[in-house]
């Protein structure tokens, strides 16, 4: 299905005339290599273009970024291979830049044997070609030693850029005549690419177009994924005898034509290079796009906005603005017409794809891979959004803040499960409940840094009320304090608020322990433990409270104790625990926007 939807996606791409001709790739180059007639290199011209980036405390950086442009495919085979018009330093000029200094020496002698295949390959090319930026590059390849060169003044004032840049040729004092825009060199290499299939071809059934077609033995290489190889890294690749099978070797066990093949990776590393397709989840990169190409693109930018936390479109005000017209109908299990009007120009109706990539040595690994209508989508992510809530305020929450609250702040390594992180995100997409491991991770959090915010405690309240959901339960955890739930762990939470509320009270400077640190985790799994002993010191702190403060405080524990019936909880479970936190957070938060004064109106 993966390989399916890339095809269709390239060809969407092509008729919207975003897609290279056949033949030809996009090259960042950052140089122009200015040649003499006579193959000497006059200068090294900087053809970098200056882009201004806003970064996120408001300043603007100025950043050279490498002007793209159109090249003859370029190989992706392993090994000592040339283009045919090069843009890679090693095998142009042979050189390598160690220790502040360029050689032409190594031991594995691969700048010469990477610098002499160059020169072959297109002393071949261009023969019998005449004009005069393939004469100058002609006499350059013929003149060009590198062992002569180590000094030259032109290489010496890049210094280590060298290393990474890339080059295109040009002549002298003429830079609009580029040698790969020569319109013999282009003819020549169309004419290459016209030859008959080669005898040692594979034709098969491509399981892609269902036609005879001739069978990639090498796809190309996928770059833009996070851990991945700098290089790129395969998504269809065979090197252990175990994966083959009749005799086959390599990706002739794929059945996938060169076509297809590269129309796919085409595709996907055009999808990748687009910040719009793209996002991290911890170490997976998420690729995701419509249907319909570039054309609905909105989509994508609308999953941007309400997962991912980022929008080139919408800021963080546009976007909590937007996820409150979409709570209205998320209830109902869908997203009318008119609010993905307000949402964006984008098509109910229209297939969205979500795909999760990690890097497996050198091949890539399929994580996850979605297709559902993109009205379902937004539906889903929208029920998610308002699970997450709580307390008055709509505040979307992106999936960076959810793997955040996941992990200690004192630790020093930020990796998350990936499979957890896969699941969650599934839950999202389907409606799911979330995996019964997030909200014991969530629990495990908060009881051993003794801290909940806003973020634990919607995830808490997601994970509970997602599940009575699906057991057609009611959801019994409002969005905040409900003094009419009558749940056990709820009240012990709400109880355990008020009484660490009176400890603070009681003292007039701030305390260096109060009883959350001390007790909070052991009154969140065994109530009937614990409360005795933290009732008993309450007293003692309620007789430091003015006269209006110890009535308030008393009157409040007095009603939620009255509501346990006299005797609390044995053991409360996972889904209690989580109960116990959000009764606590709710009831902490609604004496946290009351003043003194207030305690005293409400005596």
């Amino acid at each position: 299905m993966l390989i399916h939807a890339l095809n269709d996606y390239y060809d969407e791409l092509e008729r919207a005339g975003k897609v290279n001709q056949a033949g030809y790739s996009v090259q960042g180059v950052h140089y122009l290599i200015c040649l003499n007639p006579d193959g000497s290199i006059e200068s090294l011209s900087d053809c970098r273009l200056e882009n201004t980036v806003t970064m996120k405390n408001g300043k603007v950086r100025t950043e050279f970024v490498p002007k793209e442009m159109t090249f003859p495919q370029r190989t992706e085979k392993p090994g000592i291979e040339s283009n045919i018009i090069e843009h890679r330093p090693l095998y142009i000029f042979g050189l390598n830049y160690e220790k502040d200094r360029f050689t032409a020496e190594d031991k594995t002698r691969k700048a010469k044997k990477s610098n002499e295949a160059f020169k072959e390959a297109n002393l071949e090319f261009i023969e019998g070609l005449d004009s005069p930026v393939i004469n100058a590059y002609r006499n350059f390849l013929m003149t060009w030693i590198p062992e002569n060169e180590t000094d030259n003044p032109c290489l010496t004032a890049m210094g280590k850029a060298y290393k990474s840049a890339y080059f295109a040729f040009c002549l002298s004092g003429r830079p609009d005549i580029l040698l790969h825009e020569d319109k013999l060199i282009k003819q020549k290499w169309e004419e290459r690419l016209s030859e008959n299939v080669p005898r040692d071809a594979v034709v098969s059934q491509c399981a892609v177009t269902g036609r005879q077609m001739p069978i990639a033995r090498i796809h190309n290489k996928i770059k833009g994924i996070k851990d991945g190889q700098p290089s790129g890294t395969v998504l269809v690749g065979y090197k252990n005898t175990a994966g083959c099978s009749y005799g086959n070797e390599q990706s002739y066990n794929s059945n996938i034509s060169e076509t297809a093949m590269n129309k796919y990776t085409y595709a996907l590393n055009y999808l990748l290079s687009d910040k719009r397709h793209r996002n991290i989840i911890d170490d997976i990169t998420v690729v995701f796009w419509a249907g319909g190409g570039e054309k609905n693109d909105d989509c994508s930018d609308l999953l941007n906005c309400f997962l991912f936390g980022n929008s080139e479109k919408m800021n963080e005000e546009e976007t909590d603005r937007m996820l409150e017209s979409l709570f209205r109908n998320a209830g109902e299990g869908k997203v009318t017409a008119d609010k993905l009007a307000s949402a964006g120009n984008v098509d109910d109706n229209v297939d969205f794809y979500i795909a999760g990539f990690k890097p497996n040595a050198s091949r890539l690994s399929l994580k996850f891979l979605y297709r559902r209508k993109f009205g379902q989508i937004l539906s889903s992510i929208a029920q998610h959004q308002k699970d997450m809530q709580i307390g008055d305020r709509v505040k979307a929450v992106a999936l960076w803040q959810i793997k955040n609250e996941l992990r200690s702040p004192k630790s020093t390594n930020d990796k998350i499960d990936a499979s957890l992180l896969s699941e969650i995100f599934k839950s999202i997409i389907y409606g799911s409940p979330y995996p019964d491991y997030l909200l014991s991770l969530l629990l495990m959090r908060i009881k051993t840094d003794k801290a909940i915010n806003s973020v634990r405690a919607g995830a808490v309240r997601a994970c509970i009320n997602r599940k009575s959901r699906s057991l057609k339960q009611e959801e019994e955890l409002k969005l905040a304090l409900d003094k009419n739930n009558t749940n056990q762990a709820y009240l012990c939470g709400r109880l355990f608020a008020v009484l660490e509320r009176i400890q603070k009270a009681a003292s007039p400077a701030k305390l260096n322990r109060t009883i959350k640190d001390t007790y909070f985790a052991s009154a969140a799994s065994k109530p009937a433990l614990v409360f005795p002993k933290l009732l008993t010191l309450s007293q003692n702190h309620m007789k430091k409270l003015s006269e209006g403060n110890a009535v308030f405080f008393n009157k409040l524990a007095e009603e939620i104790i009255g509501k346990l019936e006299g005797e609390f909880p044995e053991t409360l479970m996972l889904s209690e625990q989580g109960r116990f936190m959000i009764g606590y957070y709710q009831q902490d938060q609604d004496l946290y926007h009351k003043n003194t004064d207030e305690y005293k109106e409400e005596k």
